[in-house]
């Protein structure tokens, strides 16, 4: 028997490692948004992060590299940073640290679409089925948990949840856009390019509307560790994910988020996880694994 054959892929590691830094990321958003507003939590964000990578970037000798292609990761940052984040700073004031990942296991649903309509991935029928189940179990989950009516603080969780998805719909886009025009280029080039156009997309932004009372020390700390860890380093192994394994596969990262997020939402928020968000997250984990071909009709004994 090949050794090789027998050895677990090596994106594996890495997948769940993301998927752990990504979950925190969700807690981290929430308790910075608190106290900076949505669009300072976000520009801070890209800025603490690409002033992690950029140092990193050019001890490795990838300046020619970003210098050749600074238009598409500088674009690639806006579409897969700075208006998913800003999205999911604006969501995470009406809904839970649980709610949102759970609608950010989406990005794999609208990652195969995208990828169906723009690289030609035919999917197969299994995952054209997952589509469909992946789509009812969002649709169920925001039905649910959506209203458009403002609560006391003037904000509705209808608002949070569209502003999750379309965040999805970027993530999607640029996955799609990476493995195009982007493929081959070294994980930390994609990465430090794409937080530094998110950066300078956000900078007026995150100046003008800078919080004028005085921030904590715990607000300040976890916007740095989102900006360094959930942000900087995750991005050098989200891209690598890409390289490796594929955007679907990559993308799918975002189903096992969840698992993280809500355990750290419970723990450390007191939110509460009812059996109807389970049931409904369980729905969307199966599509996305049917539609990104992890899961197939064989492996459900579905067919011969």
């Amino acid at each position: 028997m090949n050794a090789t054959a027998s050895r677990p892929s090596p994106w594996i590691p890495e997948f769940v490692l993301l998927a752990a830094i990504w979950g925190a990321s969700f807690l981290f958003t929430r308790i910075g948004t608190v106290e900076f507003g949505v669009l300072a939590t976000a520009g801070l964000r890209v800025l603490i992060a690409t002033l992690f990578l950029l140092p990193i970037l050019l001890i490795r000798g990838h300046s020619q590299s970003l210098r050749e292609h600074w238009k598409l990761v500088l674009l690639v940052g806006v579409t897969n940073s700075a208006i998913p984040f800003v999205c999911f700073s604006f969501a995470l004031q009406s809904i839970t640290v649980g709610l949102s990942s759970l609608l950010n296991a989406t990005v794999p649903l609208f990652g195969a679409v995208i990828a169906w309509a723009w690289l030609s991935d035919r999917p197969s029928g299994s995952r054209m089925l997952g589509l469909a189940i992946g789509f009812f179990g969002v649709a169920m989950l925001a039905w649910d948990k959506a209203t458009f009516k403002p609560d006391a603080s003037g904000l509705s969780s209808g608002w949070g949840v569209l502003a999750c998805l379309f965040a999805c719909i970027c993530y999607g886009i640029s996955a799609s856009f990476t493995k195009r025009f982007l493929g081959g280029l070294p994980s930390l080039v994609s990465s430090t390019g794409s937080q530094l156009g998110a950066a300078l997309a956000l900078l007026p932004l995150t100046i003008f509307y800078w919080p004028s009372q005085e921030v904590s020390m715990k607000a300040w700390g976890a916007v740095i560790t989102l900006g360094v860890v959930c942000t900087g380093f995750a991005y050098i192994l989200f891209f690598r994910l890409i390289e490796r394994a594929g955007p679907a596969k990559a993308l799918s990262v975002t189903f096992a988020i969840p698992v993280f997020a809500v355990l750290y939402g419970v723990i450390l928020l007191g939110e509460t996880v009812t059996p109807w968000m389970v049931g409904c997250g369980l729905v969307i984990v199966l599509g996305t694994t049917l539609s990104t071909g992890i899961l197939k009709f064989s492996t459900l004994g579905l067919s011969k």
